[in-house]
């Protein structure tokens, strides 16, 4: 997947026939599903984050010998002006949750990560454009995979490192749904795993604050200054408590 700002031009880049500037948030789109202009395709696949480019594309790499009318005569060359914003390769992923449970149940330890990691990194996508619901459900799903349990103490611990991100992950994005009895609910599970974690302490001190359970509240929110004195969120957190 990838968000892409794009102005798709006709002549001499003088006649805009198709742009999404105008875009805030542009949204995350595939390749081939919802960019099926081939040329464009190839274009993108070679370009990096951040980057910005220039096509030319010919008749047969866009809008071929028909066009598409009204606004693309037909045999016309096309100019693209794009920038890529941001880019996940989902296509792991969506290779992973087509197989069934036993076969996802098989799979080597590093691919499952793998795929949780990259699930995470789409509800990161989605939590930083503020779409806080479809943050929740790509951690979730991340968090679906995670549940096998392994003999090794060393596959384990990676297992755990893994579902406590997300745990914070998941904490974080209840609170902004106001949601702050799960979010306390997600701290908690990290606190489990990780006691000493100031960010999960952190989360349940906010989430205890929230629904005024202020003595909880500073417990939690104490017990994370231990841990981190300088940290300023949690220090404001306790000016706002008291």
């Amino acid at each position: 997947g990838c968000t892409v700002k794009y102005s798709g031009y006709l002549g001499n880049w003088n006649k805009l026939f198709c742009s999404n500037g105008n875009s805030k948030y542009p949204r995350l789109m595939k390749l081939g599903k919802d960019i099926t202009l081939w040329g464009l395709e190839i274009g993108l696949l070679s370009m990096t984050k951040g980057e910005a480019a220039l096509f030319i594309l010919t008749p047969e790499y866009a809008y071929g010998q028909r066009g598409c009318p009204p606004s693309i005569p037909p045999n016309t060359t096309v100019l693209f002006k794009v920038e890529v914003l941001d880019f996940i390769d989902s296509e792991e992923c969506d290779a992973f949750f087509e197989l069934t449970y036993e076969q996802q149940d098989r799979l080597p330890l590093e691919k499952v990560l793998k795929v949780a990691a990259t699930e995470r990194e789409f509800g990161n996508y989605f939590f930083y454009k503020q779409r806080f619901k479809i943050a929740k459900d790509r951690y979730k799903r991340a968090l679906s995979i995670l549940g096998r349990s392994s003999s090794s103490k060393a596959e384990q611990s990676q297992i755990n490192a893994s579902k406590v991100l997300l745990f914070l992950n998941l904490s974080l994005t209840y609170l902004k749904l106001e949601r702050a009895d799960r979010a306390l609910k997600y701290g908690e599970l990290a606190l489990e795993m990780d006691q000493g974690n100031a960010k999960a302490l952190f989360r349940c001190g906010q989430a205890c604050l929230y629904m005024r359970e202020y003595s909880k509240s500073r417990d939690f929110l104490a017990r994370a200054q231990c841990i981190q004195p300088f940290n300023r969120d949690i220090n404001n957190e306790l000016k706002k408590l008291a």
